[in-house]
């Protein structure tokens, strides 16, 4: 499935940031994920960030209008095409010289509304209880339920084990 770049890609980044552990480098995430911040990200900055990973996880378990209005609502972000560095025309939903949190709410919070007015049964969460991984359904058909294989086998074999004991 192909993805609007910055529904897909900002909805992957939103992907990681749900997922990311308490101690892993926000930095780093953001880098490997391709989004270049412009600045360090300091203390406050990781804060905000979690917190926000916090209310973007709920709109994984519950993606609906109202919620993805309310995450756009909450940012600072005011939509605006750019062109820097040779790039073609592209939008950007911050100004470049936002600190880095508000500009990374603001493309998160664009790519969870651009991925759901797209395709709004690919925003997902694991089904496997007790697994609180959140995902972007990129499968062909568009019916994927768990994180990972690992998650649907356990699924599966404790249902397997279920109806043969009964």
């Amino acid at each position: 499935m192909h993805f609007n770049p910055y529904g897909g890609v900002a909805a992957e980044l939103a992907v990681r940031l749900v997922n990311a552990a308490a101690d892993d480098d926000l930095g780093r995430l953001l880098a490997e994920a391709g989004y270049k911040p412009i600045g360090v990200i300091d203390a406050r900055q990781d804060a905000e960030l979690r917190r926000w990973a916090g209310v973007l996880a709920a709109a994984f378990t519950d993606p609906s209008v109202e919620r993805l209005n309310a995450l756009l609502a909450s940012t600072a972000g005011r939509p605006y095409i750019s062109v820097h560095d040779g790039r073609d025309p592209h939008l950007h939903y911050a100004e470049e010289t936002a600190p880095v949190d508000e500009r990374v709410k603001a493309y998160t919070a664009f790519g969870l509304a651009t991925l759901f007015c797209e395709a709004p049964t690919r925003i997902g969460r694991c089904a496997r209880a007790g697994c609180d991984i959140v995902f972007v359904d990129t499968s062909r058909n568009g019916k994927r339920r768990f994180c990972t294989t690992q998650c649907s086998t356990r699924v599966h074999v404790a249902e397997h084990r279920r109806r043969s004991a009964s």
